[in-house]
């Protein structure tokens, strides 16, 4: 469940078992096939795929096309860095449109 009390995917929660699993590993080695996952998990190979699409968009894993998945060679970010980061971007533009927009409105009084 999550801290909503909604329940977890099955695809997040294929997600969160390999999460855990790739941080015992080394960058470049390969994770299990998805045959083997959909065996592990119980899932359907769709949901297995789904699971593995969000490690590849995060950057903890990549695909070697029909090679299989393989530990990303790069430090997955910290979405908690990473939402702080964007969000003190956006508080920087939001100042700026602000200082801009009462700029123009001062300059047609």
């Amino acid at each position: 469940m999550t801290g909503t009390g909604v329940p977890k995917s099955k695809a997040a929660q294929v997600a969160d078992a390999l999460r855990e699993e790739v941080k015992k590993m080394k960058p470049g080695e390969r994770l299990p096939t998805q045959r083997e996952l959909v065996e592990r998990f119980g899932f359907a190979g769709q949901t297995i795929q789904n699971g593995l699409a969000i490690l590849r968009a995060e950057g903890v894993i990549v695909s070697a096309g029909n090679m299989g998945n393989f530990v990303s060679g790069g430090e997955a970010v910290d979405k908690d860095d990473e939402l702080k980061e964007i969000r003190s971007q956006i508080q920087a533009l939001t100042e700026r449109v602000a200082a801009l927009e009462e700029r123009s409105e001062s300059g047609r009084a």
